[in-house]
């Protein structure tokens, strides 16, 4: 393991730390855990609610992570917050890569052990309480890994999660074979483009200068990454498990724009639903995660409900506290 941190392009007291995989057939893989601590409390100050948390963070498709604010709403309340770019996205792409590639969702347990290795080195973790937060195919890969890893997560967050397709689990189930068949015979095939950068446009409208952000468009084009025909099967085989009904043992919070179109042409409408997924489906997928589930539908949200215009963004932030009191804040 690198072992060394240094300071992140985040600024402001956020810093990464490479984390050396095995690597593959493209040559050296890594990922990259970046960290925001909360501030010391004073000797005097009250016990904060999160302070025995560590949140983990991962992101989704095409993306990396860069949310300053989703942070300091956990580091405020005393949590130390961790993301992961995963192998191969973000901070985490080295030269010669298929950017975003795994042939199996399960390969990113890799990635999430050395996380958790980094997070709780020295003792720094014992008796803290683990909260998994995912954001699209970061979701469903943080979902599968929950239902895989019992007892190891206090409670899972998931932002617009990936838990089923588009057009729905009978497209789906006709897709498979197609896709599987694709996958053993050319895996590295690339997918045809769907994306004409509806999404980055719509996230460039409702910028607020009030809660600013930067991205980096070499690590999250505006045209979403090529996908291959690889992925796409571990994509459909992880929708698969979600629909054959999950045992995940920890409440869930699912959080979810009120309404979806499928963008063919730019409309301001697109600058306040979810463009990237059909919301009904990943909200009746979310039923098979487990028994303690949540579902916030949020109105006006974009795909990343933290990246929404300013009220539906309010409003987003507003309810995940509201979870945060009732599920995880110590009583």
């Amino acid at each position: 393991m690198d072992g060394a941190w240094r300071e992140d392009v985040l600024g402001d007291g956020f810093h990464q730390r490479t984390l050396p995989l095995t690597p593959d057939d493209e040559g050296d893989v890594v990922a990259t855990l970046v960290r925001a601590l909360p501030t010391r409390r004073r000797f005097w100050q009250a016990e904060r609610d999160l302070e025995d948390v560590d949140v983990l963070y991962v992101h989704g498709w095409s993306d990396y992570f860069f949310q300053r604010r989703l942070a300091r709403v956990f580091t405020d309340r005393g949590a130390r917050f961790f993301a992961l770019d995963l192998r191969k996205y973000g901070r985490s792409i080295r030269p010669s890569q298929t950017l975003g590639f795994v042939a199996d969702l399960a390969t990113y347990d890799e990635d999430i052990d050395a996380a958790l290795a980094a997070m709780r080195e020295g003792g720094a973790g014992e008796g803290r309480r683990l909260v998994l937060a995912g954001h699209s195919t970061g979701g469903l890969t943080l979902t599968l890994w929950a239902h895989r890893h019992p007892g190891e997560a206090s409670a899972l967050i998931l932002n617009a999660p990936w838990l089923e397709l588009q057009f729905g689990a009978r497209s789906r189930a006709a897709l498979m074979p197609v896709a599987d068949l694709r996958a053993r015979i050319s895996p590295l095939a690339p997918a045809p483009q769907i994306d004409l950068g509806f999404y980055a446009r719509a996230q460039r409208e409702t910028f607020d200068d009030d809660d600013p952000y930067e991205v980096d468009h070499a690590w999250r084009p505006e045209i979403a990454m090529t996908a291959h025909a690889g992925w796409i099967r571990a994509i459909l085989a992880g929708h698969a498990q979600v629909a054959a009904g999950l045992r995940i043992d920890v409440p869930v919070l699912v959080m979810l724009s009120t309404r979806s179109i499928l963008p063919t042409r730019w409309s301001d409408d697109l600058t306040r639903v979810d463009t990237v997924l059909t919301v009904d489906q990943v909200a009746r997928a979310a039923l098979h995660l487990g028994s303690s589930v949540t579902i916030e539908r949020i109105d006006g949200a974009l795909h990343d409900v933290f990246l929404s215009r300013r009220e539906a963004r309010a409003d987003a932030y507003a309810r995940l506290e509201r979870w945060i009191d009732g599920m995880l804040a110590l009583r």
